[in-house]
């Protein structure tokens, strides 16, 4: 089960992130919607100096807004979130695996891996599998194949259908989902992964899941984007009927929540 890597891409390979890291990662991989942000703001803010109409005025006043907030408020909170705040800061880990014993652990992405090796670092076990579940048919996503060509997988990653792990049963006593689940786009998908998790865990073992929810906060940072992500009530119909239970919700930052769920 064992599959550290030797050597490793260089951004990969950091353990500490750089200041900026998470908030021009985000922009690197989703520049078409912020470059298109930044031209409505300036048409718009040439209709606001030529414009002679009051209707027209008031249409690119509002269309300048809404690019500025846009632009201002999404990278802003990503560079809270995934810069600043205690998400990649990791002082949560101690709260959510105070609770589980060691043992092999499984890390879970759909097509970017950004996060396991600092993880590694702070966790030790005995073994490390990471799994990779990107499905170029079902993940269009043009932001995650940006993703994936600019930053493969780490080497000793092995490819896994979400739904079906090359793993034995009750053989992990951790599963670790880290803001990559949401990929799975429906909740028969979502449900077909958290069963595998299951399968796989030891029992009292637990899945480790970080995830964006679609609420108030995520509205007020993104927009419409927050429907990339799922409801509360979606998450947990999909875990509880594959048989897991939520033991503590833990919230690094107001925007993205980390939920430790059990097998009994």
């Amino acid at each position: 089960m064992e599959t550290r890597p030797d050597r490793a891409p260089k951004y990969f390979a950091m353990t500490e992130r750089s200041r900026w890291q998470g908030m021009t990662t985000i922009a690197r991989f989703n520049w078409p919607l912020y470059l298109i942000a930044a031209g409505v703001a300036v048409v718009s803010l040439g209709a606001l100096c030529f414009a002679l109409g009051m209707i027209a005025r008031v249409a690119a006043l509002l269309a300048l807004a809404a690019a500025g907030y846009f632009l201002g408020v999404s990278l802003a909170v990503s560079h809270q979130v995934y810069d600043r705040s205690d998400l990649y800061r990791w002082n949560w880990l101690a709260k959510a695996l105070r609770d589980t014993a060691p043992g092999p652990m499984i890390f879970c992405h759909a097509g970017f891996d950004e996060t396991s090796p600092a993880l590694r670092s702070r966790v030790p076990a005995t073994e490390w599998l990471v799994l990779d579940h990107f499905e170029p048919e079902r993940m269009t996503e043009p932001s995650i194949r940006r993703a994936r060509r600019r930053f493969p997988p780490l080497p000793g990653t092995r490819p896994a259908p979400f739904g079906r792990w090359p793993v034995e049963s009750s053989s992990a006593a951790i599963v670790w989902g880290l803001l990559a689940i949401h990929e799975l786009r429906s909740e028969g998908e979502r449900t077909a992964w958290f069963r595998e998790a299951a399968r796989c865990l030891q029992p009292g073992g637990c899945v480790i899941l970080a995830e964006h929810t679609r609420d108030w906060p995520n509205f007020l940072a993104f927009g419409p984007g927050f429907l990339h992500f799922h409801s509360p009530a979606s998450w947990r119909r999909c875990w509880e009927t594959a048989g897991l239970r939520l033991r503590e919700q833990i919230w690094p930052t107001w925007w993205v929540g980390v939920f430790v769920l059990v097998k009994p």
